[in-house]
């Protein structure tokens, strides 16, 4: 929301996406995520926490690049605002996700090659950066399945949870324009669809 911090029932398409993007990424590689599963009780928490109430100036960053002179800094002590949110706790996220290879961005290889590095670096627990749900404090831990049929099993849930960012359409880089799906969470899963169908909404 706009000014009071609310999660969604479940983690986004986006945030599981840069998930993977944490543990690999590369220009000739692409994550669509395609089913989320939902292992613990969805539970919230009332959460108070600190936030800076403006930004650096754009026009202050392009004039100390140049060489001129122009303040960089924010004093937090004088631009702090407290901010209430709802948030999730104690999750369990089981995500399934398609690697596309791009081949013009690498002729020489396949998609196997990067099949097998993302296999390797997550069974090793090997990130690029510490992955994350949504905002950079909610750190998120991973390991890789092998064997789903020796995992836990969904929570028995069913009910719409309304509309959900997918992700964002970067088509036009300085104005990324996000973009939602209508959620269900079916038997504990929300089946995601594909970036270009009709079910996703700019």
């Amino acid at each position: 929301m706009k000014v009071e911090r609310v999660s969604y029932d479940v983690m986004t398409p986006s945030a599981a996406r840069a998930c993977f993007e944490a543990i690999l990424w590369k220009p000739a590689i692409r994550w669509h995520i395609a089913r989320i599963e939902v292992l613990k009780p969805i539970r919230w928490i009332n959460l108070r926490r600190n936030e800076v109430a403006s930004i650096i100036s754009n026009r202050n960053v392009e004039t100390a690049m140049k060489g001129g002179t122009s303040i960089l800094g924010l004093n937090i002590e004088d631009d702090r605002q407290q901010r209430a949110g709802l948030f999730l706790r104690d999750v369990a996220y089981r995500v399934h996700a398609d690697l596309e290879f791009l081949t013009g961005r690498d002729p020489g290889a396949n998609a196997n090659k990067y099949y097998d590095m993302f296999e390797r670096r997550a069974s090793r627990g090997q990130c690029v950066n510490q992955p994350y749900l949504g905002c950079r404090e909610f750190a998120a831990y991973f390991r890789l399945v092998t064997n789903i049929a020796e995992e836990p099993k969904p929570i028995p849930e069913t009910r719409e949870l309304g509309f959900m960012l997918h992700d964002l359409d970067f088509s036009k880089p300085s104005a990324p324009a996000p973009r939602f799906f209508r959620a269900s969470l079916k038997n504990g899963a929300i089946d995601v669809p594909p970036w270009n169908s009709e079910e996703v909404r700019g």
